[in-house]
């Protein structure tokens, strides 16, 4: 493999410098601006774009937001760990380009995933509001479940109970069309409030596409894993990227992590990679 030697090294590179800065003052602000209850994760993070909240400059906005200290401590240590190297090498213009790139093919990907695995339940609910019976909702809710401690205050608890009693009332043959309206009108406000809450931040992505960049430049550089455990960089980026493609498919409850915004980081990542190799500019700044 060819191999590139930069004119100069720098421990902390200008585009890695800067992106450690932006995201720590934004990961500030943002816990600083929770007290005026101003929310930057709702406005500047990535909704799903049936959502009432999606705007489409979260596309980039999302990728600077963290959702708490390990989150950023662990996006930020790994961005300086294998940005610096994948700078060094190949410039400020073409990292900052590959960097946002990813970011955004991971965005991308993920809402993919997101779209196909969600459409079964988006589906089913916007038929129940179309042509709403009891039997219906009565599955629907049995299966998915009202998800709480998910759903935005909007949908209160005196709003559920509401809904539990018209339900009451028309599986005891009581319909009216008042009754019926209340309960299109609650899973009307659900559903809004279920996709508003479906939302992915931080650097992750990005940072997925400089571990597969570093791995692919130095395969037989060694990381120590847990720093402790000595493997090869080529064996840790395929590892890494296998239990991130296990673990969006296993799909846990309870897990908040977007393994598959991770797994579409490394995908578009390697898109770039081949595409600069097929063209001659892997190794060095020119693009």
């Amino acid at each position: 493999m060819q191999q590139y030697r930069p004119n100069s090294f720098r421990i902390l590179p200008p585009v890695v410098k800067n992106l450690l800065i932006i995201n720590t003052l934004v990961f500030l602000a943002t816990i600083a601006l929770r007290k005026y209850n101003i929310d930057l994760i709702n406005m500047f993070g990535l909704h799903y774009p049936g959502a009432s909240n999606f705007r489409i400059y979260q596309f980039f906005t999302y990728m600077f937001l963290h959702g708490g200290w390990m989150h950023i401590l662990f996006n930020m240590f790994a961005l300086w760990m294998f940005g610096n190297v994948v700078e060094n090498v190949w410039g400020g213009k073409k990292f900052l380009i590959f960097y946002l790139l990813t970011g955004l093919g991971s965005a991308v990907v993920y809402l993919i995933w997101i779209h196909f695995t969600l459409s079964p339940n988006l589906n089913t609910l916007n038929q129940i509001i179309s042509h709403p019976t009891v039997a219906a909702v009565e599955d629907y809710f049995g299966k998915y479940g009202f998800r709480i401690g998910e759903i935005n205050p909007l949908i209160t608890q005196h709003d559920i109970s509401l809904f539990n009693q018209n339900m009451n009332l028309l599986s005891q043959g009581q319909a009216n069309p008042d009754i019926m309206q209340q309960i299109v009108t609650f899973l009307s406000n659900y559903k809004i409030e279920m996709l508003n809450q479906m939302v992915v931040i931080g650097a992750s992505g990005a940072i997925f596409g400089l571990l597969l960049a570093f791995g692919m430049m130095f395969p037989n550089s060694i990381i120590y894993l847990y720093f402790a455990i000595p493997i090869k960089a080529k064996w840790f980026v395929i590892g890494y990227g296998l239990l991130e493609l296990f673990s969006g498919l296993n799909n846990r409850p309870g897990d908040n992590v977007a393994h598959f915004a991770h797994v579409g980081g490394m995908l578009v990542g390697l898109a770039i990679i081949f595409y600069w190799k097929k063209h001659g500019k892997f190794f060095g700044p020119e693009i």
